[in-house]
């Protein structure tokens, strides 16, 4: 137990740092404005996503009443 606790601390620790630094890339695109494409995209993706899962339950919820 002790060597998982030393491992999430070590890991969460490691992400902090990597926080910390300046990213070049994303200020770059930030000053462009492409920053909204790549939102854009998240953000089609993410309701893709949602709008699947909802058809998902929908049809299970068919086949559950079904039986």
């Amino acid at each position: 137990m002790k060597k998982f606790i030393s491992f999430l601390v070590v890991l969460l620790t490691s992400f902090s740092v990597f926080a910390q630094e300046e990213v070049q890339m994303a200020d770059q695109m930030r000053a462009d404005g492409k920053i909204w494409v790549v939102v854009g995209v998240i953000a089609i993706v993410f309701v893709g996503i949602i709008a699947y899962l909802v058809l998902l339950d929908r049809k299970i919820s068919k086949i559950e009443k079904g039986l």
